[in-house]
């Protein structure tokens, strides 16, 4: 019930280790940072790189190099679905992502897959590992220890800290992730919360209706099963698993615990 094959389907999930040998679905936390240590980020590397300072110049991300994207023409349209096109002295540099100017890297420790695309405006704190088609939106905060995998969305002024996203996994608008997981498709209407640190001394604690499980976490914010969804201005309060296609309701918040797959949380 609480173990991670029961919120998530991990077949096409490219990080699906960090789940491996896992009694309950918030280990996956547990194991991120030293998960992401043991990554290569050897290929991220190049000159414009400025750490904490605005890039001045697009650059592109190609056959496992970082590259200058000086005589580059892109098309932006519809990142999720594979058609970033980059395109070099009339060669279409199939794959390539692009780190448009004005966006804010800040260490080395970056993974970039195919086809991801970096607004202006966005900032990345590594350690970070952004998979395939994910588009990391204008006044994103990736405030380090976050991992994605493919066609993800990490949207405007959202900030995301030591967090896992499964494939096709959205935070489009206004939302705050910190210490939690959203499942494959699942989505966050705009303005979504999920806190993740208790007034009260003590680790959080996750109730089912059966028993009280201590996570051993002082922070655990929400943990959202495959297609789960949040309403607009939702809020959850820490230790907040929702199962598989469960709704929170708009303005609602979730009460600290488990919630059954399906549940429709008013």
């Amino acid at each position: 019930m609480l173990d991670a094959a029961s919120f998530f389907d991990l077949a096409d999930f490219s990080h699906r280790e960090i789940f491996q040998g896992s009694e309950y679905v918030w280990d996956g936390l547990v194991n991120l940072k030293s998960y992401m240590k043991g990554l290569d980020y050897s290929s991220f590397r190049h000159e414009e790189l400025q750490d904490g300072i605005p890039l001045k110049n697009h650059l592109i991300y190609y056959q496992g190099t970082l590259q200058s994207g000086e005589n580059c023409s892109f098309s932006w349209d519809e990142v999720g679905k594979g058609k970033l096109s980059v395109i070099r002295d009339g060669q279409l540099l199939s794959g390539a992502s692009v780190i448009m100017a004005g966006a804010v890297i800040m260490g080395q420790d970056i993974q970039l897959g195919k086809g991801v695309l970096i607004e202006s405006g966005a900032l990345i704190k590594g350690p970070a590992a952004i998979g395939d088609c994910t588009e990391i939106r204008q006044g994103a905060y990736v405030r380090g220890y976050c991992l994605t995998g493919k066609r993800c969305v990490l949207g405007h002024t959202t900030e995301i800290k030591h967090s896992i996203f499964l494939n096709d996994a959205k935070a489009g608008h206004f939302a705050y992730l910190g210490d939690s997981i959203l499942g494959n498709d699942a989505n966050l209407g705009a303005g979504t919360k999920f806190a993740n640190l208790r007034f009260l001394p003590g680790n959080v604690q996750v109730r089912t209706d059966k028993s009280v499980f201590d996570t051993g976490l002082r922070k655990l914010g929400a943990i959202l099963g495959d297609k789960a969804q949040t309403g607009c201005n939702s809020v959850t309060n820490p230790g907040t698993l929702i199962g598989p296609e469960g709704i929170l309701m708009p303005n609602t918040t979730a009460g600290s615990g488990y919630h059954v797959p399906r549940k429709i949380i008013r």
